[in-house]
């Protein structure tokens, strides 16, 4: 369960980033290429994650030093998995930084399956938790 709360919190900071990227450049239509949007998603995707687990862990009494420098040390094989997956999967289904309504649930499955066993590992054999 707690492997699975972690994960989740994970997804939803890189999903933000990732996919409010993918979609800005699909509703402006700025012309850019594809290898650059799907970076530039990963990258966003990286930074929301650390910035929401800085506030997660901020609310939990860290001091901001402190909790900036545990979001951005934590899990970051876990948060590279994720986004490495989702954006491949968007780009195996569609061609790459499109969304559709169909598409998101499945990026966010397989983004969240990706580290997930990774994440119990962790916390199984090292007790690093987190949250």
């Amino acid at each position: 369960k707690v492997s699975a709360k972690n994960t989740f919190w994970c997804l939803l900071g890189c999903a933000i980033g990732d996919l409010g990227t993918i979609l800005f450049f699909q509703l402006s239509e700025i012309p850019f290429p594809l290898i650059g949007i799907m970076i530039l998603a990963i990258i966003n995707g990286l930074i929301t994650s650390v910035i929401l687990e800085t506030f997660i862990l901020i609310r939990q009494n860290f001091s901001f030093v402190d909790a900036l420098k545990t979001a951005s040390g934590m899990s970051l094989i876990s948060m590279i998995s994720m986004e490495l997956m989702m954006n491949l999967t968007d780009y195996i289904l569609t061609g790459g930084a499109i969304l559709t309504w169909w598409v998101i649930p499945i990026m966010l499955v397989v983004g969240f399956l990706t580290p997930w066993p990774y994440n119990y590992w962790r916390l199984k054999k090292f007790g690093i938790n987190c949250h």
